[in-house]
């Protein structure tokens, strides 16, 4: 079940304040006596903290095979947190928000953000919940980033991080500018003022349906709905109820973030155990030799998989059964010896 807490102010890397922001989070398991067994998910560009609920179909798809007891995000041992993005559409504050000086939504007045400001607001996030180590950060995608940018920015609270489907800077098909471009040639768009003229439905859907067949959902849907007509059916209800619910500029403040997310010059001052994994298939973080170059850099233990799977950039998702080992590898208190 989603829940909410208010940290109050929050001033960004840009020096602006947002008056009072709330984060949206689910959490499970129970929090030991020193907060030190958290273990914190974190989730993709477009996503949300259901992707480890039970009936959920986030773009990763659902990592709820992998939470419970004795499975590899361990309820009986560690406490495990996944909240929504600041600037995201699932009950974080972002631009379908109230700004309290208009008393209407923020929509393309919401300021500017990094990733520094989205991991700053989760580390308030858990230390308002008690939190006071994290046993390991693990993400796909725009998740994989949160995690890097939690063992530069906090090296003293994170373990290990999980990388999963993602990269050391942001992907080149991810611009801000073209995103705000195709927002605003929308009829929809109404000069920014969607949100008093119903929102941008058709828009996002539209949207959604070209960036999930990018994603192999397709692929995905395949190999239970063989018939076309019936897949193209269940593609659009799954993109339809995305686009009922998220708000554009969302897409375009996080894009922004993500502009400016490069770690490349920093892989060195990683403490943190790290698992990094690639898609044989993904046409979003493509396995490249220059990122197992990369990886020479970082001194601490680590693992790279590059995962053979059909499912593109949703194999983080999908591919749940092979992951398992990593993700035990990654949480397993006795691996830092090993």
């Amino acid at each position: 079940m989603t829940q909410q807490v208010s940290i109050g102010p929050y001033t960004l890397e840009s020096g602006i304040t947002l008056p009072d922001v709330v984060v949206a989070y689910v959490a499970h398991g129970t929090l030991a006596a020193d907060g030190g067994n958290g273990v914190l998910v974190t989730h993709g560009y477009t996503s949300g903290p259901s992707m480890l609920s039970p009936g959920h179909h986030v773009a990763e798809s659902s990592w709820a095979p992998l939470l419970g007891g004795g499975r590899p995000l361990d309820t009986r041992r560690h406490f495990v947190i996944c909240s929504n993005m600041l600037g995201s559409s699932f009950g974080s504050t972002g631009p379908n928000s109230i700004d309290p000086a208009t008393g209407r939504p923020w929509g393309p007045t919401f300021p500017a953000i990094t990733l520094t400001d989205i991991v700053g607001v989760q580390k308030r996030l858990l230390d308002a919940l008690g939190v006071r180590h994290l046993k390991a950060v693990v993400g796909p995608s725009y998740g994989g980033s949160q995690a890097l940018q939690w063992a530069l920015q906090y090296p003293d609270m994170v373990d290990a991080i999980g990388v999963l489907m993602s990269g050391f800077t942001f992907p080149p098909n991810l611009s801000a500018a073209d995103t705000l471009a195709r927002l605003a040639q929308s009829p929809e768009w109404q000069g920014g003022n969607y949100h008093a003229h119903g929102g941008m439905v058709a828009t996002l859907f539209a949207t959604r349906m070209q960036t999930m067949l990018n994603y192999g959902l397709d692929r995905l849907f395949a190999d239970s709905l063989p018939d076309a007509a019936a897949r193209t059916a269940a593609m659009e209800a799954t993109c339809r109820g995305w686009a009922e619910t998220f708000d554009p500029y969302s897409l375009v403040v996080l894009a922004q973030a993500a502009e400016s997310f490069d770690v490349r010059g920093r892989l060195g001052d990683i403490r943190a155990r790290l698992l990094f994994v690639v898609g044989s298939t993904d046409k979003v973080f493509p396995p490249a030799e220059a990122t197992r170059q990369l990886l020479t850099q970082v001194r601490t233990q680590t693992r790279y998989l590059e995962l053979d799977s059909p499912y593109g950039h949703m194999a983080s998702g999908v591919e749940w059964k092979r992951l398992e080992p990593e993700l035990r590898w990654l949480l397993d208190d006795t691996s830092a010896a090993a």
